[in-house]
């Protein structure tokens, strides 16, 4: 696909999951964010930029970590998922978090401005992956950590479905590659290559627990990647769609009504030299 067709699509469809998105995804994703937290090792005062921030839910664990004498700068494609950060950062006190509407692969930020760069579940959506990794090597100093975290192997992530079954419909666009980055190695690989150094990776399995099939599919069709195609289905299709994801993933679907699904993330950690 055209890198430039590819970005529209992403800014436009997560424009158009914004609403849905952080209630839908804030249980399940917390074991992954965790994680990259975890592995960011963030401390009072340090000055940390965000790639790809979505609605902003690591954001503020990010502005807690390093507290109103730090700085947080928290970008995304999409100005709709940048404002629901602003306005959340803003309702939870935290005025030391700037927002702005920026690519992942084109963070345009003065050159080792920032001890840390991290982008939580972003990278898929990029069509050049390692050329983000890149763009936030050069924003972090000397020494400055990046992080990123991404979905893993198709295989271990049993919601996958989701994509052929909407594009048997209507293409979807999401990212022809979406888990390329999760395969072994690949993004520790796009580190090294990008040239970072100290490079650490965290492979981990969870269950994405939804309470019930509406979480769910609110999760999946609507505040999620392929959000921009549902928005052309009929409600005919939309139908079809629900019955056959709910039957993909029926083994999954516990006796009180909740679905636990599996997940991987693969989280890497690198150093700017």
């Amino acid at each position: 696909m055209d890198p430039k067709l590819q970005i529209r699509i992403q800014r436009y469809g997560w424009d158009a999951a914004s609403g849905a998105y952080e209630e839908s995804w804030r249980g399940p994703l917390l074991p992954a964010q965790r994680t990259l937290l975890e592995a960011a090792a963030l401390a009072a005062g340090e000055r940390v930029i965000e790639a790809a921030c979505g609605s902003g839910l690591v954001t503020r664990e990010i502005a807690r970590a390093v507290g109103p004498s730090g700085e947080v700068v928290a970008t995304d494609l999409s100005q709709a998922m940048v404002d629901l950060t602003a306005r959340g950062c803003a309702a939870d006190g935290l005025g030391w978090v700037e927002t702005a509407r920026m690519a992942a692969d084109d963070l345009a930020v003065a050159e080792g401005r920032f001890d840390a760069a991290v982008c939580a579940l972003g990278l898929m959506y990029v069509p050049d992956p390692r050329g983000a990794i890149r763009s936030m090597r050069r924003a972090v100093r000397a020494g400055g950590r990046v992080v990123a975290t991404v979905w893993g192997q198709r295989r271990n992530c049993g919601w996958a479905e989701i994509f052929p079954i909407v594009d048997a419909r209507v293409a979807s666009e999401v990212c022809p590659l979406f888990f390329a980055s999760g395969a072994p190695g690949a993004l520790g690989g796009d580190f090294a290559a990008a040239g970072l150094g100290d490079i650490r990776e965290r492979r981990q399995q969870e269950r994405l627990e939804f309470p019930d099939a509406r979480a769910l599919l609110s999760a999946m069709l609507i505040g999620g990647p392929v959000a921009l195609a549902v928005k052309r289905f009929t409600p005919e299709i939309l139908a079809e769609v629900e019955a056959e994801f709910l039957h993909s993933v029926r083994e999954h679907r516990a006796a009180d009504g909740r679905y636990l699904i599996p997940g991987e993330f693969v989280t890497v950690a690198g150093r700017s030299a």
